[in-house]
């Protein structure tokens, strides 16, 4: 892109503004090629970022930013909104490790006015500055910005209803795309599908309102009476009545949310208008990139591509192990043959855990229910009350939202729900907010779970064989991490494992290594090469959280003085805690270091990059045994430590 373009010239927001409107099309035309240009070599959330090119220049366009405050619900849609305001020079880092997050990040920009990751929160958030504003008597503009899939997660009509009644102003843009990851499920799906076909009475309306409002004392009382007028239209030009309007919401649109002097002309009269406020725009994911339009599921973050034929470029082979979620999707598919009474449920990820597989042989036992994570747990609870076996997959760091659902519904009750938590651990370069740093310490504490996580793709199905079994008739949790499994000859018959027994990977007298799932083969491969240097480790592959394997636990406090835990997830009240309250409930006394993530927020990076900042790579894990270890050890050229 040369230095004569618009975009060049965009430093800020304020410099966007100095720009005539007529401009603000080559504006847009340009920062669409600069996300094509850039996200095909840096991989990031793509389609979602296209898709509101228009309406993110409008915004910035028409508001002052960052005095009013722009709240983008998710953040995979902002990519555009961190190139206007100051981040199109160092855009190229994004999602790097030490570099910008790929969500907005309070702490990264003064026009990050709130931190975002997941889903739903925005309306809420605006609705807390909206209040703030209006008692500090501050003449600011605060506008959420939520997708149609986001939605149908119950937080955003909480923070609807709340602010219906508020009187606050605030504006609600309905980013309305008819897809999320994959495409949008639900009743609120076709309630939005259907207000699209609803323009004569929202054009009948606006034009009443306008027209009463006009003459000033008139004004007031006319329009009171057109408010009750409109109940009767309703009935004969809107079949039925606006859902956000009884929510005490005023309500514009559905308009085109590609139009940009459109959308700076309604948005600039957005300002003048008191109270809550929708404006329904209509996009399409992926706009300007053609194979994004065309497959939008794959193009919302596609990795690298060729940007000009559109193809992925992928680097795995037939050699190469398969990933953790395939693993599960097709197992999910073996056992729902073998078992009639299993069914799969996700909240909006089909595609990202791989039920997808599932669902196209058993789609009358596998349910999609939306960005809903606390409802698909008392979905699967009360499935379970009917005998069903439901098999809950929801990532890490998304299960949080619905942990008193898993306590309350499922434990409390001690229903046979299986828990696939997928994305354990540290999941890459989506940083702080997806990170499954805490469902190790979170889920440990909960009566009757078994808590589970297996050390590869074999133990994977096994974990998820064994979850169904009548004998197992309890909550299950099994976790696993985003990424490839260490096995490429995965697909063994399925064996049973028997719950809350651990397995010895290698023998050992120096030292004693447990580890919990995945990161276990890291552990093989740092005993591996310590056993060069004559350093003799014993590993156990402790495969469950709780129950403890107790009689292990009991050998290794017996026969070795120096004892490392390894695993995935925080420290503080994860697998390492479990082991040192063992060791004092049993009044055992051991060196013992623990390996896993501190206490702070790691942020975006590669896994591997992040587990050597945490200190339990390989060299970090062999760094670990030798400091336990000492001097006590002759190493192979004759020296000590």
């Amino acid at each position: 892109m040369s230095d004569e373009t618009l975009l060049s010239g965009i430093k800020s927001p304020e410099d966007l503004r100095k720009l005539d409107q007529v401009e603000l099309v080559k504006v847009c035309s340009e920062l669409r090629q600069f996300l094509i240009d850039t996200v095909s070599t840096n991989p990031g959330h793509f389609g979602a970022s296209l898709g509101v090119v228009e309406l993110t220049v409008a915004l910035h366009y028409v508001f002052n930013t960052p005095y009013d405050k722009i709240i983008w619900d998710v953040g995979h849609q902002a990519y555009g909104h961190k190139i206007l305001t100051g981040r199109k020079e160092i855009f190229t880092t994004n999602r790097k490790y030490k570099g910008i997050s790929g969500f907005p990040k309070m702490a990264e920009s003064e026009y990050d006015a709130f931190g975002t990751g997941h889903s739903s929160t925005s309306i809420s958030a605006a609705l807390g500055m909206a209040v703030a504003s209006k008692r500090n008597k501050e003449q600011r503009q605060v506008v959420a910005i939520i997708g149609d899939g986001a939605m149908t997660a119950g937080e955003a009509f909480e923070g609807l209803n709340n602010a219906g009644t508020s009187k606050s102003d605030i504006i609600v843009i309905l980013n309305d795309n008819n897809i999320a990851i994959d495409p949008n499920v639900g009743a609120l799906k076709e309630y939005l599908l259907d207000i699209t076909t609803s323009k004569s009475y929202n054009r009948f309306k606006d034009k009443v309102w306008n027209l009463l409002g006009r003459a000033g004392k008139v004004g007031p009382k006319a329009r009171t009476l057109a408010a009750q007028l409109e109940a009767g239209f309703k009935s004969t030009i809107l079949d039925r009545s606006n859902l956000f309007e009884g929510m005490g919401f005023r309500y514009f649109g559905p308009i085109d949310g590609h139009d940009v002097l459109h959308l700076v002309k309604v948005l600039d009269d957005f300002k003048r208008i008191p109270g809550p406020k929708l404006l329904h725009c209509l996009t399409v994911k992926g706009k300007g990139y053609k194979h994004a339009e065309q497959n939008q599921t794959v193009f919302h973050a596609p990795g690298v591509f060729d940007k000009d034929t559109g193809e992925i470029i992928s680097t795995t082979t037939e050699s190469t192990p398969p990933l953790y979620q395939d693993v599960f999707g097709n197992t999910m598919v073996e056992l729902a043959r073998m078992n009639p009474k299993i069914a799969g449920i996700t909240p909006a990820m089909p595609t990202g855990c791989s039920l997808c597989i599932m669902m196209k042989e058993f789609p009358e036992r596998t349910f999609d229910v939306g960005i809903a994570e606390q409802h698909a747990v008392t979905f699967s609870a009360g499935l379970a009350t009917q005998g069903f076996i439901p098999y809950c997959n929801i990532y890490s760091s998304f299960i949080q939202r619905a942990y008193d659902q898993v306590i309350h519904d499922v434990a409390l009750q001690n229903l046979r729900v299986v828990f696939c938590i997928d994305r354990g651990g540290l999941v890459g370069s989506d940083g702080a907010t997806h990170h499954g740093f805490f469902d190790i310490a979170y889920m440990r504490s909960i009566p009757n779970m078994i808590v589970s996580a297996p050390m590869n793709a074999v133990e994977l199905r096994n974990l998820m064989y064994t979850a169904q079994l009548e004998k197992n008739n309890k909550p299950f949790s099994i976790r696993y991490p985003r990424g490839t499994s260490a096995v490429v000859d995965w697909k063994r018959p399925l064996e049973e494992i028997s719950i809350g027994k651990a397995r010895i990977i290698s023998e050992g007298t120096d030292v004693a290594v447990l580890s919990i799932g995945h990161i276990g083969n890291t552990v093989a491969a740092a005993v591996s090469n310590l056993a060069k240097e004559k350093i003799s480790v014993m590993h156990c592959d402790m495969r469950f959280v709780s129950p403890l394997d107790t009689d292990l636990l009991h050998f290794v406090f017996k026969n070795f003085r120096k004892i490392v835990t390894v695993e995935d997830g925080i420290l503080k009240g994860g697998f390492g805690s479990a082991v040192i309250e063992f060791m004092c409930d049993n009044v055992y006394s051991a060196d013992v270091r623990r390996l896993g993530i501190p206490d702070y927020f790691v942020e975006q990076g590669s896994q591997e990059e992040l587990s050597r900042e945490c200190g339990y790579d390989q060299e970090g894990i062999e760094k670990a045994i030798r400091e336990m270890i000492g001097t006590t050890v002759q190493r192979h050229n004759g020296t000590t430590a």
